[in-house]
């Protein structure tokens, strides 16, 4: 055996090692057909979404098919709803870990975080598969365009659950206040309701919200014919994003205490 010392590095990614497989075990596993529930949940929001839309015949959104717009504007906003969540609770799942020196309340939400893209993109890619047999054309025009969007998505996502936990360590009654902050988002996002829609000056003031941006730029990712709502930004989304992740990183070190005694 090499008793060698390792270096952080190495400690740190065997921390997240071990850490994403618990996770994943705890996901896919902690009750019966778990599994089964992350891939329905987003299926019968955009069942839901599409029976309606049919009811009122509308066939197209922005000029592109429907269904393919719910489909992609709901796992866009699913990927950064369930990464902050998974994060924002993190600390709390897995208080025991902290027994060990060499895993920190940091190691926990990123790990988390990485395990939730993970998921998505396998409940993604059953879906978009499931959406092709029907008739759709879901195979993106761009799809760099959606994968960097996504990763945008998925960053404001981990820092939004970053800065949220330890808000909620601090002031415990936030976390009341943040699950009432996360219903509206579904509407005001632009998930179910086209922000060309909205007449100024309210649709300016929907673009305040980084989702917007995130959500219209996977559907123009996905067809060049999409109507874009005017002044969505890549790099909007992108401030949002590193902004949040590193302040909850700055809050995570300041805080590391309190996260683990709360």
């Amino acid at each position: 055996m090499d008793d060698r010392p390792r270096s952080p590095l190495a400690v740190t990614l065997a921390v997240w090692r071990a850490i994403f497989l618990r996770e994943a075990l705890d996901r896919l596993f902690d009750m019966r057909a778990a599994w089964f529930w992350l891939l329905m949940e987003p299926v019968l929001h955009i069942a839901f979404i599409t029976f309606i839309f049919t009811v009122i015949r509308m066939r197209t959104v922005g000029g592109i098919d429907v269904t393919v717009w719910i489909i992609v504007g709901m796992l866009a906003f699913f990927t950064f709803r369930r990464t902050a969540v998974q994060v924002m609770h993190a600390v709390d799942s897995n208080k025991p870990l902290f027994a060990y020196r060499q895993v920190k309340p940091f190691d926990t939400s990123i790990v988390r975080g990485g395990l939730e893209a993970f998921l998505i993109l396998m409940v993604a890619m059953v879906i978009l598969t499931a959406a092709a047999f029907l008739g759709h054309d879901v195979f993106p025009d761009d799809p760099l365009q959606v994968l960097v969007t996504i990763f945008g998505l998925w960053l404001f996502g981990v820092g939004y659950g970053l800065v949220a936990s330890v808000l909620m360590a601090l002031v415990p009654e936030t976390e009341h206040i943040l699950k009432i902050a996360m219903m509206p988002l579904y509407l005001i996002s632009g998930v179910i309701m086209p922000i060309s829609a909205v007449p100024q000056p309210y649709r300016d003031l929907l673009l305040i919200n980084p989702l917007v941006h995130g959500l219209e730029l996977v559907r123009q990712g996905f067809s060049t014919y999409y109507h874009m709502v005017p002044g969505v930004s890549m790099g909007y989304l992108y401030m949002w994003g590193i902004v949040s992740f590193f302040l909850g990183l700055v809050l995570y070190r300041r805080f590391a205490l309190q996260l683990v005694m709360k």
